[in-house]
């Protein structure tokens, strides 16, 4: 089997999440699609917030020319042709999230050539992975916030994440609704929070030792630029778990994060982490640091098969407004019950592309 073609296009899609009036969260992100010589295709996702309209040129172009020609299943071949002849420096940025777009694709491939499922093919442990919703936008004020929890408490949802640390509200602020939120949803759920980078090392300890009688689960991604070196002293400093991965691109950064004792929870995730064959090697290096793998950073459809698939599978996030855009660009797109999501028994991904909404949401300027 050879790759015959590699397509991609940049796309935006505007969806609702709940209490807002109107629809709010807008999510830019590069669809890319590899054909082969046997007919089978296969599709993958890339970030696409950041550069997306560069991604998709690479993609058409650079990309194009180095692995036409190249068998899909042999993705450690295509990842080392990558890095060598695109990536020798290993750089970020465009690179890796063009590498997660055609990787995605390409274990699409294998599956549906093998007639396997992408979580069986990452290791098979498990056929569903528990899941996590991410409810508590930073847009929210106070009010709505609390509006939102009940809903989530009324859905039967089990574990909850929301957003703190939006670059303007102190560190007071967002203890204040971390609190509101707590006494909602009550002690028997799980809590999450997530900064998104945007906290300093000094607000991000104050509002630790603010919240610790909250019983946070983890508070995310707590420090700019996931500095490894804050990030540990502020592990040490509080009895709140600290995550990180999901825009890394790579095992080295996340073996940085462990040995610096900088995180509990490892939070790769295939769309910004070069694509499943990066995420299983993350995921079995936390293996041997005896860690869990959970993701932040949304597209749960695409998460759910390395949660399932590895031991120290976790917990895989359902951003409600990146949920929203996975249910409308795909057909079929598998849904939780019961604070759990069923892999698909159809091979590979398990879900096909709604063309006709992709080519409604394309930017093409």
């Amino acid at each position: 089997m050879k790759i015959t073609d590699i397509k991609a296009s940049f796309h935006n899609l505007t969806v609702d999440v709940p209490v807002f009036e109107k629809p709010t969260v807008s999510r830019n992100f590069v669809f890319c699609e590899v054909e082969t010589d046997e007919g089978i295709k296969g599709h993958g996702i890339g970030g696409g917030t950041y550069l997306g309209r560069s991604t998709v040129t690479a993609i058409n172009k650079d990309f194009k020319d180095v692995l036409v020609g190249l068998d899909p299943r042999e993705t450690e071949r295509i990842h080392d042709e990558v890095w060598w002849k695109m990536n020798n420096r290993a750089m970020t940025g465009v690179v890796t999230t063009a590498l997660a777009a055609i990787d995605i694709a390409c274990w699409d491939i294998r599956g549906k050539k093998e007639g396997r499922t992408i979580a069986q093919l990452c290791g098979g442990h498990r056929d569903y992975a528990e899941m996590y919703v991410t409810f508590g936008f930073a847009q929210y004020d106070l009010d709505q916030l609390k509006e939102a929890a009940k809903l989530q408490v009324k859905a039967g949802t089990q574990r909850l994440k929301m957003v703190v640390s939006d670059g303007t509200e102190s560190w007071r602020e967002d203890a204040a609704r971390v609190r509101a939120v707590r006494d909602i949803i009550g002690p028997d759920r799980d809590l999450m929070i997530d900064a998104n980078y945007m906290t300093d090392p000094h607000s991000a300890k104050k509002l630790c030792h603010a919240i610790e009688e909250c019983d946070i689960t983890w508070f995310e991604e707590p420090v700019y630029a996931v500095d490894a070196w804050n990030m540990g002293e502020l592990r040490a400093s509080t009895k709140v778990p600290i995550s990180a991965g999901q825009n890394i691109p790579s095992r080295w950064r996340f073996r940085e994060l462990i040995c610096n004792h900088a995180i509990d929870l490892v939070q790769p995730n295939p769309v910004w982490s070069s694509g499943y064959t990066e995420t299983v090697k993350i995921g079995h290096l936390a293996q041997a640091f005896n860690m869990p793998i959970t993701n932040g950073g949304g597209w749960p459809i695409h998460n759910m098969h390395h949660i399932a698939g590895l031991m120290n599978g976790m917990w895989v996030e359902f951003h409600l407004g990146i949920q929203a855009v996975g249910e409308a660009i795909y057909v079929d797109a598998p849904t939780p019950e019961d604070n759990i999501i069923k892999i698909p028994d159809r091979p590979g991904l398990g879900f096909e592309p709604n063309y006709d909404v992709l080519k409604d949401c394309e930017i093409k300027d």
